[in-house]
């Protein structure tokens, strides 16, 4: 497979996780399924990691990726090869800017599963006390503090899953760009478009 046809399988891979990501960022407003005023809603779901992280961010790159296997034997200038190494270089950069994409979804999804949800937890004198009870990460290990959120109703389960599901898919999504770094600099390098440019050749 050339190097522009293994960007294609690359970009193919990318869109749907792109899409989950911006799905599960979309239900984190809606803790536990159900929907509650803005100022209860968990301060690390408003940062948008899979939205405009893995989601945005991620699209660039993959519609790039998804472009090389026919836009790799562009000529450039009459020079079929820089073409070929000009659009290769370019995929690195776009691998780039998804992984930076991809990282802060990470980063904001390791943040917000160490703290955890915000939640009502308490009552003070009738009052709703609304705030995030837990520290440290101290709930992951210990299943009976989840019982300190009393709304919304499985809350905790809701925040864990889906930015669990966000931190998963942020870090492949960091590991097919980096393929593609590596994979484009070889491209940009050898050149290597698999003849695909010979009906041309033979044409002449």
């Amino acid at each position: 497979m050339c190097s522009g046809g293994f960007a294609k399988c690359l970009g193919i891979s990318l869109m749907p996780l792109s899409i989950v990501c911006v799905l599960c960022n979309i239900l984190l407003f809606f803790p536990g399924g159900k929907s509650v005023v803005s100022e209860h809603i968990t301060q690390e779901v408003w940062y948008f990691g899979g939205i405009l992280g893995s989601g945005v961010l991620m699209i660039f790159p993959a519609l790039v990726f998804l472009g090389l296997k026919n836009n790799d034997c562009c000529g450039c200038c009459g020079n079929e090869s820089c073409g070929r190494r000009f659009a290769m270089l370019s995929s690195i950069l776009f691998a780039a800017v998804g992984v930076v994409g991809a990282g802060y979804s990470v980063i904001v999804s390791a943040v917000a599963i160490n703290h955890g949800p915000r939640c009502m937890f308490s009552f003070n004198e009738s009052v709703e006390i609304w705030d995030t009870p837990f520290s440290n990460g101290d709930y992951l290990s210990n299943k009976t503090y989840w019982t300190m959120c009393l709304e919304p109703q499985g809350v905790v389960s809701w925040h864990l899953s889906l930015f669990s599901v966000l931190l998963v898919v942020g870090l492949i999504q960091m590991a097919l760009c980096a393929v593609q770094v590596v994979n484009g600099l070889l491209g940009c390098l050898c050149g290597d478009c698999c003849g695909c440019c010979g009906g041309s050749d033979g044409a002449v």
